[in-house]
């Protein structure tokens, strides 16, 4: 047989491991065997046992201390491409999913803080916002490690750079997808002239900016549950729990827009405080729901792992 067509038993082996991984993808969407129901009893059980409450105000708490760093680490990135408009257009998308006192407030803070330093001083205290920056994703992984149920046993170093590696990941995530809505709508419009459908071909891109935010985010979603926890899951592209809580970040932000529109602006209440309130409620829901997501995965690989071994105790019976 010709070398480059393979061994059978090569192609058998392949074949297994292909509808092996498939059957994986199945049983992933089937939710394990579980229905929606049982998932959704499982998934309660662990949000009281492992206080997703208490982990989602912590983990609030150093995406507050992480913000800001790492605003200033995506100042000095933009910065870079010497390209105007890519942090107002970030900013403008964050405005249509926080409180509109609190986008404010992180609006004032960071163009007070790019006023009072120069290029020189981004460019040098970039290491140290990008490190800042990280620690959040640290406290990202311990949390999904609980949700989890493991122990990490990964180096303090170890742990530190994948830290890093998810920040500057999600950091390029926005820079591509900011980069893409700027300078698409000019390309869009140019190929609409030049086809003699501006109106159309400029409607259409309006219609496509928004799922191509949505799927930047579900993709660091994704990459953040796969890489964060000391689990070594296996790849997807797309996981339940990812789309839960993408579903839920945007269905909880508006929620909290609603609230704050209905009850009116806690600046009445407490003043200039009040912003700061409205920012760590939305960053607490989004931490919430951050877990919420990730314990349903976690249900899901454990009924999988417990489907796939009735099979291999029956062989060695």
């Amino acid at each position: 047989m010709d070398v480059a067509q393979g061994r059978p038993e090569t192609r058998v082996v392949r074949r297994m491991d292909q509808d092996q991984a498939a059957r994986r993808t199945r049983w992933l969407w089937r939710l394990g065997g579980l229905g929606i129901r049982g998932l959704a009893v499982r998934v309660w059980d662990d949000f009281w046992e492992d206080e997703l409450l208490d982990r989602a105000a912590a983990l609030s708490f150093f995406f507050v201390l992480a913000m800001f760093p790492g605003l200033l680490f995506l100042t000095a990135l933009f910065g870079l491409l010497q390209t105007p408009y890519l942090m107002e257009t970030m900013l403008a998308y964050l405005a249509r999913v926080m409180p509109g006192d609190s986008i404010l407030l992180v609006s004032r803070i960071l163009a007070e803080v790019r006023q009072g330093a120069t290029a020189g001083l981004l460019s040098i205290g970039v290491l140290g916002a990008l490190w800042s920056a990280s620690s959040g994703m640290v406290s990202v992984m311990s949390a999904l490690n609980v949700a989890y149920e493991v122990e990490d046993r990964r180096s303090w170093w170890h742990r530190r750079l994948i830290a890093i590696a998810l920040t500057v990941g999600f950091s390029a995530l926005i820079l591509l997808t900011l980069i893409l809505v700027v300078f698409g709508k000019p390309l869009a419009s140019a190929l609409g002239t030049r086809l003699g459908m501006a109106a159309t071909v400029d409607w259409l891109w309006s219609l496509a900016t928004w799922p191509i935010a949505v799927g930047a985010t579900l993709a660091g979603i994704t990459l953040v549950y796969y890489l964060a926890p000391a689990a070594g899951r296996r790849w997807h592209w797309i996981t339940p729990g990812s789309v839960f809580a993408l579903a839920g970040w945007i269905g909880g932000s508006y929620l909290l827009r609603l609230y704050v529109g209905w009850f009116g602006s806690l600046n009445k209440t407490y003043g200039s405080i009040g912003a700061m309130i409205l920012l760590m409620m939305w960053l607490y829901v989004t931490s919430l729901i951050l877990l919420v997501g990730a314990e349903i995965d976690s249900e899901i690989t454990k009924a999988e792992a417990r489907r796939e071994e009735v099979p291999a105790r029956e062989r060695a019976a």
